[in-house]
């Protein structure tokens, strides 16, 4: 292993950061409490990571003299969104500055195609997909995995968007019209039970450690509740531990990265594997949250551990965690209640510093902890609701 590979910063190191939504910010407070400096890179001035960052950089991705001259300013480099242009990585290596997660993952990051490829290749569980390059493609595509499905496209998407739902042969060219005509995946549709994810992270000497697997309650594509931890047989959350495994493995990753899964149904006989990946996020994950209150070690404090070539730390949870999202539908009729959130004790806000509430848009989350997870779910779903009351 290359000594540039396992090289290690101290406190009182820089980080760069590409970047600076709210997965920016959160791991810019654990910088500061570690004693780093943080400066952060991204198009958006007085964002959520710049109100935090010891230094903010405003400029577009392609320039890249303003990305040569970021990357000469700190120690380390990483990424809180993968949707960051890879050259970025490329001016970085050329100037000798370590990027984790490298480069090669934030590019398959970036395109569905190329994530499942490596996925594949590496012979870990997918759903069932196919490439999709043009509506000959697509009709193609539903003749061989059947209907429902669902069309993907293989870049921006996220939180639902660029995708359409296949129910029938019969409305192909809307679908294909609806993301764009452009590169996409065909996804079988799956009758999963649940939604699972697991957070691990992976050191500069190949050292592993994963946090408790957790179930995931969407709303409209978004992202809404993480229960932690989630309700399965100890054979699942080792599956999912191990998968996990693979994935940081054959990936070379330093750093945090977040695998989600379908949870297959039960089947009595013969017994197979219950976990199929969905899709990778080489980055902390909104499912993750929950461990800022929840775990030994946060999932940011981790990803500063391994980007730093520190010791990981413990993942052990401390108590049963339900994390619920805040999005910019509870500023429909203004400001939200804070009081009457933070009237329930065990309610812990975390707010992004965002300055336009949208619909649909993540402005924040709460945590609840309780001494079981039905608890944490109850009293956490009755905080939130008492911010519009």
């Amino acid at each position: 292993m290359a000594r540039a590979h396992l090289q290690s910063f101290p406190p009182g190191s820089t980080i760069g950061v590409f970047g600076s939504g709210q997965l920016g910010r959160m791991l810019a407070l654990e910088a500061r409490r570690m004693g780093y400096r943080l400066h952060t890179f991204s198009p958006t001035r007085n964002a959520p990571t710049g109100q935090i960052a010891d230094q903010e950089v405003a400029a577009a991705y392609d320039d890249r003299s303003a990305v040569q001259a970021f990357v000469q300013s700190v120690d380390v480099l990483t990424f809180e969104f993968e949707n960051v242009p890879a050259h970025v990585a490329e001016i970085a290596a050329a100037c000798g500055v370590p990027v984790r997660p490298a480069g090669h993952i934030l590019h398959a990051a970036q395109n569905r195609l190329r994530e499942k490829m490596l996925l594949a290749q590496a012979g870990l569980p997918l759903t069932p997909h196919r490439a999709v390059g043009s509506l000959t493609d697509l009709q193609s595509a539903v003749q061989e995995l059947g209907a429902p499905a669902v069309l993907k496209t293989a870049v921006f998407g996220y939180d639902g968007k660029g995708q359409a739902r296949i129910d029938s042969d019969r409305r192909l060219e809307a679908a294909w019209q609806a993301v764009g005509r452009q590169a996409c995946v065909l996804e079988a549709f799956v009758d999963f039970a649940s939604e699972v994810s697991v957070v691990a992270a992976r050191g500069v000497d190949g050292s592993f450690a994963a946090y408790p697997l957790v179930e995931n309650r969407h709303v409209n594509h978004i992202l809404d509740i993480t229960i932690a931890p989630a309700t399965v047989e100890p054979t699942i959350a080792g599956e999912a531990e191990q998968l996990a495994r693979q994935v940081l493995s054959a990936l070379d990753v330093i750093g945090v990265l977040c695998i989600e899964f379908f949870l297959l149904p039960a089947r009595d006989s013969p017994p197979a594997r219950r976990l199929l990946i969905n899709e990778i996020a080489p980055r902390p994950h909104n499912s993750g949250h929950w461990t800022i209150e929840g775990a030994v070690t946060n999932q940011f404090e981790q990803q500063l551990r391994a980007v730093c070539g520190l010791p990981l730390g413990s993942t052990e949870q401390t108590r049963p965690a339900v994390m619920l999202n805040l999005l910019g539908d509870l500023w429909q009729n203004g400001e939200p209640d804070w009081a009457a959130l933070l009237a329930y004790p065990a309610a812990k806000l975390h707010l992004y510093g965002k300055d336009e509430a949208r619909p649909g848009r993540k402005m924040g989350h709460l945590t609840m902890t309780a001494d079981t997870t039905a608890e944490a779910l109850e009293t956490g779903l009755a905080a939130r609701a008492a911010l519009v009351q």
